[in-house]
């Protein structure tokens, strides 16, 4: 089960992809359907990440993360 740890609220747009970036900052980038986008960085709350989990931005529109399962690795 997922657990929402962002406080901030983004939208999304149809066409893009949305990830949270090296950097802590959730960014979008255009998918190969949409020729006209751009690489843009969306929101302005940073995140720290922890080893073994996994970062993404729930249907709510909140960053959230879950725990990977690595089958004992």
């Amino acid at each position: 089960m997922a657990e929402r740890i962002g406080r901030e609220k983004l939208s999304r747009e149809d066409g893009y992809l949305y990830y949270l970036g090296k950097d802590g900052f959730v960014w979008r980038t255009p998918m190969k359907t949409n020729s006209r986008g751009r690489k843009a960085k969306v929101g302005s709350e940073k995140v720290k990440r922890e080893t073994g989990f996994l970062y993404f931005l729930d249907k709510s529109g909140y960053v959230s993360r879950a725990k990977m399962n690595r089958k004992g690795r």
